[in-house]
C-alpha cells in the first residue's frame, strides 16, 4: 500500500517521540499532523487525518476520554494507541473504546510501520466488505461460508466458524476477550469457553497449533487475526 499523502495524526506530548515519529513516518511518505495535547488534537481532527496514533498519558484530556471523543466524531479512522509497559488494564480499555491496535513504549519503528499497514488494510476491508479474505494459505468465503487452506476445504463447528467469522471482520486488529465474548454468546464472561475454542479452530486451521501463524495471542488482552493479503 503507497503512503503517499496519507495523513498521520499524531498526539504525544513528548517532543523526542514526536520528533521520532515524524522522521521515521515522513521518511515512508506520511503527511504527518502533530498535537502536543488533547485539546489540540480535536482542533486538527477537522484536517482530515486517515490514521491516528494516540499516547495515553497527555497533560489535559485523560487519554481513553479523547479516544472515546474521537470515536464519536469519527467511527472509521484506524487509530492506533502508545501505551506504558505493563498497563494492561489500559491496553484493554483502549481496544474495548475502539482502538484498532496499540504498542508498547519503547516501540521499534518498523513494527509500528507494519501495525499501520495493516489498520489501513483492515479499514480498506470493511469499507469495500470483500466477500472472500485470504492471509497466507487460509481463505475465508463470507457468503459461503466456505473455510479453505490452500485447496483443501476445512470443517468448522457453527462456533468455531462464527469465532473465525468475527476475526476475519476485524483482521489486523486486536479483539479483546470481553468483545469476542460478547459477540459470540451475549451473557457469557468467563473467557476458558473462549480459550477453547479458539485451541479448536488452531487444532483446524494452523499447521503448528502451538506456534500460530493466523490466530495470534495478545497475551492477558485477546486475540488478533493475521492482517489479509
Amino acid at each position: 500500500m503507497s503512503a503517499a499523502a496519507i495523513k498521520v495524526l499524531v498526539i504525544d506530548d513528548e517532543p523526542p517521540i514526536r520528533k521520532l515519529l515524524r522522521m521515521g513516518l515522513s521518511t515512508q511518505g506520511y503527511e504527518i499532523l502533530e498535537a502536543s495535547n488533547g485539546k489540540i488534537a480535536l482542533e486538527k481532527l477537522t484536517d482530515g487525518p486517515a490514521l491516528i496514533i494516540l499516547d495515553l498519558g497527555l497533560p489535559d484530556i485523560q487519554g481513553h476520554e479523547l479516544l472515546r471523543t474521537i470515536r464519536a466524531r469519527n467511527e472509521a479512522v484506524p487509530i492506533v494507541v502508545l501505551s506504558s509497559r505493563g498497563d494492561e488494564a489500559g491496553k484493554v480499555q483502549a481496544l474495548d473504546l475502539g482502538a484498532d491496535d496499540y504498542l508498547t513504549k519503547p516501540f521499534g519503528m518498523d513494527e509500528l510501520l507494519a501495525r499501520l499497514r495493516a489498520a489501513l488494510r483492515h479499514q480498506l476491508q470493511v469499507q469495500g466488505e470483500r466477500p472472500i479474505f485470504r492471509t497466507g494459505d487460509l481463505s475465508v468465503d463470507l457468503v459461503r461460508r466456505i473455510v479453505k487452506l490452500g485447496e483443501r476445504e476445512i470443517k468448522l463447528s457453527p462456533k468455531e466458524y462464527d469465532l473465525l467469522r468475527v476475526l476475519v471482520q476485524h483482521a489486523g486488529k486486536v479483539l479483546t476477550h470481553r468483545f469476542l465474548l460478547k459477540e459470540l454468546w451475549d451473557e457469557l464472561t468467563d473467557a476458558q469457553y473462549l480459550r477453547v475454542y479458539v485451541r479448536q479452530l488452531r487444532q483446524k486451521i494452523e499447521a503448528d497449533p502451538e506456534r500460530p501463524q493466523y490466530v495470534l495471542t495478545e497475551t492477558g488482552i485477546g486475540y488478533r487475526l493475521k492482517a489479509g493479503d
